[in-house]
């Protein structure tokens, strides 16, 4: 059960305001980004109770997808402390890389090899969250889904999740998290095949 403190309660605020001012919405949709963060903490909190974990959680696409002008990593420091900006870092792609397939082998790469423990598990949390919409998203549109995506290919997002499930596995991340991701990704695996 999460401990629902004053911080968590202001890295909730923090991340819906920040993402409402990106004038984010989930992908696809007009649901409010802030869904996805909350869903990550969630499923995080099934296997920490470490408070910076799980606010790292909350804010981990702010750096990726927000302006600083709105929300900076400065601005992160400041209010939820270096660790929690360290956490999130570790789990921000490089947007340098323009190709989807190298930024995504660079992501792995680093969550594999150079990722602080406490990230692994909001990457799991993160990449669990995203599935479960994927999937729901898929009942309802069918092969329509993969046109939002980068790259538009179904054979992709299954390689992107069986990556990272292989990334996960191997820095040990708790068996909660990767059993339910490979659960996630047979059930991906299973609407594919039918549709095929």
């Amino acid at each position: 059960m999460i401990n629902y403190t004053q911080r968590l309660d202001s890295a909730v605020r923090k991340a819906a305001w920040a993402h409402e001012q990106a004038k984010q919405h989930r992908k696809g949709s007009d649901v409010p980004y802030i869904i996805h963060p909350v869903g990550t903490m969630i499923i995080a909190s099934g296997a920490t109770d470490d408070e910076d974990t799980l606010i790292a959680c909350l804010m981990h696409d702010v750096l990726e997808d927000v302006s600083a002008n709105i929300y900076s990593e400065s601005d992160m420091k400041q209010q939820f402390g270096e660790n929690v900006v360290k956490i999130v870092k570790d789990v921000t792609k490089n947007d340098g890389i323009a190709d989807w397939h190298d930024r995504s082998r660079a992501y792995l790469n680093h969550i594999e090899h150079e990722a602080c423990d406490e990230a692994v598990i909001v990457s799991a949390s993160d990449k669990i969250h995203n599935l479960l919409s994927v999937i729901a998203d898929y009942e309802v549109s069918g092969d329509k889904l993969w046109d939002i995506f980068a790259t538009k290919s179904s054979a992709d997002q299954l390689w992107w999740y069986e990556s990272i499930l292989a990334v996960i596995t191997a820095r040990n991340v708790p068996t909660i998290l990767s059993s339910r991701l490979a659960e996630q990704i047979e059930t991906l695996k299973s609407m594919i095949k039918k549709s095929a």
